[in-house]
């Protein structure tokens, strides 16, 4: 009885999907609503806002990068304004800084795209019951997490780029002083968002800032425009 009870209040959950990629942000509404009866998406952060501050959502399942803001920076404004309405991750980033800065800002749930399914069901009832969830492959990443990762470190040339960028410098300008290709700098900036967990160039440069990896310049270091 206990159980068949759960069961009709989990169905009862209404449910907010998140993400800015049309055709996996459908595929995952089609998963929920198997088993939740109100499941809606928006494509942006600021909709997500929206519709969370609309007090009518019991759990919200996004992604961390979308075109306009972070999921985890939408959850953070969210928090800043007194609203605990529960958070899922649900991407493909499984890089230790983003998983840490997620759990910080407050996420109870993260869960990795290429792992849901059954996964995602389960972990939406479990938040909805007061509970958290990770996925399993990052449990102890986590529990080790620390404010920068040990783990994420530079090339040189990664940081002389990664330098060059935080001071507005385009990729042909940085690709003429360093003397490569335009395709070789964008390969590296490609290279950091993947280890930071970020997508566009003004995200890499603020989840860089926070990480303590931009230098200081020095007048003499940095190229003519």
């Amino acid at each position: 009885m206990e159980d068949a009870s759960a069961e009709e209040t989990a169905r009862r959950l209404r449910v907010l999907v998140a993400d800015d990629h049309k055709v996996v942000g459908e595929g995952v509404v089609r998963l929920l609503q198997d088993r939740f009866r109100d499941v809606r998406m928006v494509m942006c952060g600021r909709a997500l806002l929206d519709v969370v501050r609309g007090g009518d959502v019991d759990v919200v399942v996004t992604d961390v990068a979308m075109g306009d803001m972070t999921g985890i920076d939408a959850m953070r404004e969210l928090r800043s304004e007194g609203i605990l309405t529960p958070f899922i991750f649900l991407t493909m980033h499984d890089g230790f800084a983003v998983v840490a800065e997620a759990l910080r800002s407050g996420a109870n749930g993260y869960v990795l795209k290429a792992a849901a399914g059954d996964e995602l069901l389960h972990a939406v009832a479990e938040v909805a019951a007061g509970r958290a969830y990770l996925a399993p492959s990052l449990a102890a990443m986590a529990i080790a997490s620390t404010d920068r990762p040990d783990h994420l470190t530079l090339t040189d040339k990664q940081q002389r780029i990664l330098d060059w960028v935080a001071q507005g410098l385009r990729s042909k300008q940085i690709a003429y002083e360093l003397g490569v290709s335009v395709r070789t700098v964008e390969s590296h900036k490609y290279t950091m968002m993947q280890q930071m967990g970020v997508h566009g160039t003004l995200e890499l440069v603020r989840r860089a800032h926070q990480l303590g990896l931009i230098r200081a310049f020095r007048d003499a270091d940095r190229p003519a425009a």
